[in-house]
């Protein structure tokens, strides 16, 4: 087929590469303009357009598809179909209309579940025990579009950075078995029960909140590591936690009652296992101590 690929972050890489490899025409890439990042905020492209350009693809950043020309030229392409795997921009009406079957996405959670913008983080965060990919035929509401393929996927252990990892790969095998024969994946309607938002994650939010459960500060820390990443106060510095477990213990929210960094929470306590300052590189706890000791008895904020 003739695609037009749209992503932008890691997640969507392995998708693109499904697609070259699977032998299908890439007429373009269109992915999130280069921002600025790193200490000397250079301006840095998105995954996807990095590994575009080593493939020798056709590369477009645009700021928005709601121009009239922006629209004009990505109907000129003339594509069979769009392929969107976390590109980050509304797609509106006019460019969800232009491929000729329309365009796909990859969406990493079982929907209704988990639609919007963090579907990864929040399947964790919620303690959900499973979570997948859905192919999704898209339509102009935050994905309500009808469902071609699902898959489930155990999240185990895993953090937001492995499951990520995990989804990317299986949701590319999905849009390659898809699109080789679309018929055998007719469209079926997302149900009307069960329906929850993955709401974007803010920086507040990742802050720890010592008076919850440690279960669910474990959970906290493993759906934002290792980016934004959880993250508290000691001595007026802000760490970041990337790693925890839910243990016995008990005191003060937020007070440090066992070695090495345990800190008691709402119900139990959380073994700090690593961590991160800012400007540094993440840490096992005794190495991190050794530098940022933090006593029995101090109390996190």
């Amino acid at each position: 087929m003739r695609i037009i690929f749209m992503g932008s972050p890691e997640f969507a890489v392995p998708s693109l590469d499904a697609l070259v490899m699977a032998g299908h025409e890439i007429a373009a890439v269109y992915t999130q303009p280069p921002r600025p990042a790193g200490r000397g905020k250079a301006l840095q492209p998105t995954a996807v357009e990095k590994r575009a350009r080593e493939v020798g693809l056709d590369v477009r950043s645009p700021r928005s598809l709601r121009s009239d020309e922006e629209q004009a030229a990505f109907a000129a392409l003339k594509a069979d179909v769009g392929v969107v795997a976390a590109y980050g921009l509304i797609l509106p009406q006019a460019i969800l209309d232009a491929p000729r079957l329309g365009c796909l996405n990859v969406h990493a959670s079982l929907l209704p579940r988990w639609r919007g913008a963090a579907p990864v983080q929040r399947a964790i965060m919620a303690g959900d025990e499973e979570t997948g990919v859905t192919i999704m035929q898209m339509e102009a509401g935050l994905d309500t579009g009808p469902m071609r393929h699902v898959e489930k996927l155990e999240i185990g252990e895993s953090n937001a950075a492995e499951l990520t990892e995990r989804l990317s790969l299986l949701g590319a095998k999905m849009m390659v078995d898809v699109l080789a024969d679309l018929d055998s994946y007719p469209p079926v309607s997302q149900p009307e029960e069960g329906v929850t938002y993955a709401a974007k994650i803010t920086k507040d939010e990742a802050r720890l909140d010592w008076s919850r459960t440690a279960t669910k500060l474990q959970r906290h820390v493993q759906g934002l590591a290792p980016f934004p990443g959880a993250w508290f106060e000691a001595s007026g510095e802000r760490i970041k936690l990337l790693d925890a477990e839910s243990v016995d213990g008990a005191g003060k929210p937020g007070e440090v009652v066992g070695e090495p960094l345990v800190v008691a929470c709402g119900e139990d306590a959380l073994h700090c296992r690593t961590l991160q300052r800012a400007g540094k590189g993440a840490m096992p706890v005794d190495d991190f101590l050794r530098g940022f000791p933090i006593p029995q008895g101090a109390i996190l904020k």
